[in-house]
């Protein structure tokens, strides 16, 4: 049966049975499946969520986490930005009705499709030495990046392989466990039931009534117990795994993992993962019980618990990521150091894109937890935090590239709704001039508790007494910074433009969409400016500026006047206006207008960043026209207009950052616990005696 509606395309095989297996139902035969198995070369393993049984002993659930890699071409693979799948299937083994049912269902890409399968395993009505099986599976598919028709052709070609190949691995295991000797099962009969347990066995109706035990774990049970009574954790578990507690602090810990216990189907997280949430919503229970159920429900989509042993960042991130492990601090935190400055985000955003480097940020926060335990056992105290320290020096405007910020963003969205106080401590070391306008940008994003936790050191304030030494062992202090300890992690640098995705790769990613949505594009031909104009309506604003030369070379300028631009030109934002040409061109320089940014020549293939500080209300304009090399004749517009085509292709990008936000961000600098007096003196004093600051990069 096959259909379309309005959400996509939808197809249902039909149901039918297989030949009957001339074979009597063995479990044993398909839980050889598990957790891998060799036969089945796109399994690529499986861990078990959560296990059920009645009380006697009759019925037995399993619900499994499934990985399978995608059997798909590369392209369709590197537009989904996944190598393999999850799915989530549920075993309903019934030893007194000898049936076994299997239901599966996909996780990945549920948004976008949805996979429904369904399994059973019955008895011969006519020779009980026989297997019944029948199969059934739907596909609706929603919307999959353009690619609805081949992913349903792939789908349904897989499937009928799978539907083959399946049956072959039963018949295999079957014949394994024959071999063994293993070729007869017993009647199943009830167990004695104690009278404790009749009440339970009673009202046992269906699997929803089964006893439910956690997830398999060979971990040391010990950081899990609580008190005897179950409303009141013993103090010594609170004082070597948890920290101080108040009796309130307490109960509602007790009250929110019990809730999780009779609720939440899956793993249950540990105490010292629900007290991060209880800690990040002031111990109000209903708020914390929200941003946990949220959260739980994502690590649950996109198989986060799997992560550390699934993800493996790819050999440029490895090569150009400056960051790492590096010891602790002097509380015993994990300690790690971003050596943010030496790191070109926008190379790493178009060489592995901005989902592997979402990855990445998942990954290290996973192991930051991990490496809180194995210190909370190291030290014998609770550790529940880590310490970072981000080394800003070479941060410049290349780094406040629009899409790398936006990603900045949404990573620092994630970590904080997902990884609440897992940031002990925030380290930010020689920052310099350009960081109040990067921390304007970020810091609405970050919680203020997160913010109270950033000591931010400007210049070789770090070094000395009241700087690193008050928080890290001399010992461990990296060698780039003064100290004696070789620190292993990588120094980043520019990542070659050989090792970007190809356009053809990328033209169906969702970050090229978002670039687009980002940034405008424009021409320049010869005699005919591309002007903006900017409005300013107080002095001491920030005016930024990104943009990307795609064809030809021009020169970039600022430019201030009091007059307005011609009428005429078409609105394009809060007191920002663009077509063209807007200057009048009887104006002359010094009389009408002045520039206040250097004209800077830029080439073909260059990214230019830049930013300037303003001192007087008024209209400026940023201007891009054709670069003349010496000698050359500058033909008029009209010549200009006539000549086949544009010359020049830009996309570029501005933003006007007002006087009460950027100083807005410096206060917030300057509230939280900080070494950063003789930054934001600087820029203070510099604004206040009149005098602007502007600087611009090129990139290549």
């Amino acid at each position: 049966m096959r259909g379309h509606s309005s959400q996509g395309r939808r197809r249902a095989v039909p149901r039918g049975p297989w030949p009957t297996l001339r074979t009597p139902l063995h479990p044993q035969a398909y839980e050889k499946r598990f957790p891998t198995c060799p036969q089945i070369p796109v399994f690529l393993g499986s861990e078990v969520l959560c296990e059920s049984r009645s009380p006697d002993g009759a019925v037995h659930v399993v619900e499994r986490s499934c990985r399978l890699r995608v059997e798909a071409p590369r392209l369709l693979r590197k537009i989904a930005g996944v190598e393999h799948v999850v799915f989530v299937q549920r075993n309903v083994l019934n030893w007194k009705e000898r049936t076994l049912h299997i239901e599966a269902h996909n996780e990945t890409f549920a948004s976008r499709v949805v996979v429904h399968e369904n399994c059973s395993y019955t008895v011969h009505p006519e020779n009980e030495e026989w297997t019944c099986f029948e199969q059934s599976a739907s596909l609706d598919i929603r919307s999959f990046f353009g690619f609805e028709s081949a992913l349903e052709k792939i789908a349904m070609k897989q499937y009928t392989a799978n539907v083959k190949r399946g049956k072959e691995v039963i018949e295999h295991y079957l014949h394994e466990l024959i071999s063994q000797g293993i070729s007869h099962i017993p009647r199943w009969t009830p167990a004695p039931v104690r009278e404790e347990d009749a009440c339970s066995q009673a009202g046992l109706g269906d699997p929803c009534s089964l006893e439910v035990s956690g997830p398999r774990s060979t971990q040391d049970p010990a950081p899990e117990m609580a008190g005897s009574d179950g409303d009141k954790l013993d103090a010594d578990y609170i004082e070597r795994y948890l920290g101080q507690l108040t009796p309130l602090q307490e109960s509602c810990l007790i009250q929110l993992r019990h809730w999780l216990q009779d609720t939440h189907k899956g793993k249950i997280p540990k105490d010292q993962h629900i007290l991060r949430f209880l800690r990040a919503r002031d111990f109000h229970l209903d708020k914390a019980r929200e941003m946990l159920c949220q959260s739980l429900s994502w690590r649950k989509q996109h198989q986060v618990d799997l992560l550390l042993q699934t993800w493996r960042p790819p050999a440029l991130l490895e090569e150009f990521y400056a960051g790492g492990w590096h010891y602790q601090d002097l509380d015993g935190r994990p300690l790690y150091i971003l050596r943010l400055g030496h790191m070109d985000t926008k190379g790493l955003m178009k060489a592995v894109g901005e989902e592997a480097l979402l990855q990445h940020v998942l990954s290290v926060n996973e192991e930051g937890q991990k490496r809180c335990e194995g210190n909370t056992k190291q030290f014998g105290r609770p550790i529940s935090s880590w310490t970072c320290l981000v080394d800003l020096e070479g941060l410049n405007m290349r780094h406040l590239w629009r899409p790398g910020v936006k990603a900045l963003l949404r990573m620092i969205e994630v970590v904080e709704d997902n990884y609440p106080e897992t940031l002990g401590r925030l380290l930010i070391v020689r920052a310099p001039r350009v960081f109040p306008v990067l921390w304007t940008l970020i810091s609405p994003f970050i919680n203020e508790n997160t913010r109270q936790k950033f000591l931010i050191y400007s210049g070789s304030n770090y070094q000395g007494s009241g700087g690193l030494v008050d928080y890290l062992d001399k010992e461990v202090i990296p060698d780039f910074l003064g100290g004696e300890c070789l620190c292993n992690v990588p120094e980043g640098g520019l990542v070659p433009k050989s090792l970007y995705l190809m356009e053809e790769e990328q033209e169906h990613a969702d970050q090229l969409r978002q670039w687009r949505e980002t940034y405008q594009s424009a021409s320049v031909l010869r005699g005919a400016p591309h002007e903006v104009m900017v409005e300013i309506l107080e002095g001491e604003s920030v005016i930024t500026w990104d943009f990307d030369i795609l064809r030809g070379d021009v020169v970039f300028s600022l430019c201030y006047t009091k007059q307005a631009a011609k009428p005429g030109s078409q609105e394009l934002g809060a007191g920002a206006r663009a077509s063209g040409r807007l200057m009048d061109k009887g104006w002359a320089l010094g009389t009408d207008y002045s520039r206040v940014e250097a004209p800077l020549v830029c080439r073909e293939g260059e990214s230019i960043q830049g930013s300037h500080v303003t001192r007087w209300p008024g209209i400026y304009l940023l201007q891009w026209h054709m670069h003349a090399p010496p000698g050359g004749v500058v033909e008029d517009v009209l010549t200009a207009l006539h000549s086949p085509g544009p010359r020049c292709k830009l996309l570029y990008y501005y933003e006007v950052l007002a006087s009460e936000d950027f100083r807005g961000s410096m206060s917030s600098l300057e509230s939280c616990t900080s070494r950063f007096s003789h930054l934001s003196a600087a820029t203070s004093s510099s604004a206040s005696s009149g005098q602007s600051h502007s600087s611009s990069l090129v990139s290549r």
